[in-house]
């Protein structure tokens, strides 16, 4: 009798502590593994500080800021570029401060995804998880392809399977293993990213001072600009950031403090990458160069060659030889960087999907590393239309497919905004204060107001040139992504009857209590990027002094 006394009063005990608001633990074991693991589910948080943030600098850059901007400049004259990107950046800044803010307080896996479907309305988690993910799945194959165009650089008879063939290896070899292993690569190849870009800068400095075999200080004769609208759309789709910074965070140690540097590294990364890139360029090439007209309005050459860009171009304009092959290597490395992440990103949000019940459950199972394994492995289906690019006829199929994912990342940033928007209110309403969380946004909600008005009007207006005349092709490359995104939505919304949440019934607490749980727990401090870096390169110091 008295050891069922016991047990109905332990029942009860845990029946208030799954109501109480000042834990919300659901049981004593699940806790105690959340501590052990790092995750509610089979992620581990295995990313330092000195990973993250080199992820947070480079992840996702690729060819765009280095080949496909020579094509916009072409079009639309320096001025307009680096106004564009300007503009767009005070934008992606405002989205940025709204995405910090949830990321830093919830790092989940599924991070935006599983936000979206757990703070506004499931069938909103379901579309943009889906559009999230087929964007991603689609540019692998992309950027491989585009690193066998820059490597036709040095010879046209480039092996084009075994590239691929190598690729896909490397791909799986990076990511199949544990969260630790992509880590370490994306910190060296980022690494090359920010040494590529640093050289370029300062090719740009030094050569408009004068500084080149001709002698010629040109200054800023270049800049003029005939247009403004294409640069804005070709922004719009280059400069990213929050999105995949916010992927890394279920798999983030310390990620209160990690990821909340890590959102800061993104406005640097707006300001020096991709507005100091816009700038450099119409700084080094006349918009209607020679080379650029020839590739871009006659045709007459390929624009995914390294050839293209226009760092290449401005060298061989002054007669720099050795430069050339330099820059075309850390290219590669850039383009081979930027697919990686997609692989890395893609499973996380399949899984992610999986977690919230948006995608088959058997997608959940992890390694013991923490490695989705499943998701993984569909995800590595994709890489292999890569092939495609051998034959003229189904290489106009990858450009079909690339195509059609181009309005995704706009959509993504849309329910970013509306997701925040839920958030702030439900705060509002809950008398949650938010001064209290360890990144707090300031001018909010405005900023997420803000943004969702420009990205709406962004992704209606993109594709107006395909109106009038109207042009089918063109029209489908525009608007498939946002006319089906809201189908997933109302379709998900009428087969499993979700609900549009009112602001008193957002869980604003959700995993909060785990992870402060694991932070806490935590063996280790907290530590800084620059001590990290020394720490690991102490350790091989004395490492390799040992074994000598």
């Amino acid at each position: 009798m008295s050891e069922s006394l016991k047990s109905s009063g332990l029942e009860s005990r845990r029946a208030s502590l799954e109501k109480s608001k000042a834990t919300h633990v659901e049981s004593l074991q699940e806790n105690e593994a959340y501590i052990v693991t790092g995750n509610t589910d089979g992620l581990q948080r295995e990313l330092s500080n000195r990973k993250l943030q080199l992820v947070a600098i480079g992840g996702s850059i690729g060819t765009a800021l280095f080949l496909s901007i020579g094509g916009v400049l072409n079009k639309s004259g320096p001025g307009s570029l680096f106004l564009a990107f300007l503009v767009y950046n005070i934008f992606l800044a405002l989205i940025n401060n709204c995405m910090a803010e949830m990321t830093v307080y919830m790092p989940v896996s599924g991070s935006f995804i599983r936000m979206a479907g757990h703070w506004v309305d499931d069938a909103l988690g379901f579309c943009v998880g889906w559009n999230f993910f087929l964007f991603q799945v689609v540019v692998i194959p992309f950027e491989i392809t585009a690193l066998t165009l820059v490597l036709s650089f040095w010879s046209e008879n480039i092996p084009v399977p075994a590239i691929c063939g190598g690729c896909i290896a490397l791909y799986i070899l990076l990511n199949v293993y544990a969260v630790a292993v992509y880590g370490e690569a994306e910190f060296w190849l980022s690494s090359g990213k920010v040494l590529l870009l640093i050289i370029l800068f300062c090719f740009t400095f030094v050569t408009m001072i004068g500084g080149n075999p001709q002698h010629d200080a040109y200054g800023f004769r270049n800049w003029s600009s005939p247009g403004f609208l294409a640069a804005l759309w070709f922004a719009s789709f280059t400069c990213v950031g929050p999105e995949f910074t916010s992927m890394a965070s279920a798999e983030a140690k310390h990620p209160r403090t990690y990821m909340k540097t890590a959102f800061k590294v993104v406005y640097w990364r707006m300001l020096i990458f991709f507005m100091g890139g816009a700038l450099a360029v119409g700084i080094l090439v006349p918009y209607n160069d020679a080379t650029l007209n020839a590739i871009y309005r006659a045709g007459t050459g390929h624009s995914g060659s390294a050839a293209a860009s226009p760092y290449i171009i401005a060298m061989k304009n002054m007669n720099i030889s050795v430069l050339p092959h330099i820059i075309t290597a850390l290219i590669a490395s850039t383009i081979f960087s930027a697919g990686n992440t997609y692989v890395y990103c893609a499973t996380r949000s399949l899984y992610g999907l999986a977690l919230g019940g948006r995608a088959p459950g058997f997608l959940t199972k992890c390694t013991k590393k923490g490695v989705p394994i499943y998701c993984f492995a569909i995800v590595m289906l994709f890489p292999f239309l890569s092939f495609l690019q051998m034959s003229s006829s189904t290489a106009t199929v990858l450009d079909w497919l690339i195509n059609l994912a181009t309005g995704a990342t706009i959509i993504d940033y849309i329910v970013i905004c509306i997701t925040y928007i839920s958030f702030h209110r439900a705060c509002k309403a809950q008398g949650f204060n938010r001064a209290n969380l360890p990144y707090y946004g300031r001018l909010q909600p405005w900023c997420a107001y803000i943004g969702l008005v420009w990205e709406v009007v962004i992704v209606l207006c993109y594709g107006y040139k395909s109106l009038r005349p109207f042009d089918v092709s063109a029209f489908l490359t525009a608007y498939t992504m946002p006319i089906l995104v809201p189908i997933l939505f109302v379709g998900w919304k009428l087969a499993k009857g979700t609900k549009w949440l009112k602001p008193e019934e957002v869980d604003l607490t959700w995993e909060a209590p785990h992870i402060t749980a694991y932070e806490r727990a935590a063996d280790e401090p907290p530590v800084g990027w620059f001590r990290d870096c020394y720490s690991f390169f102490l350790g091989k110091a004395k490492a390799a002094r040992v074994d000598a």
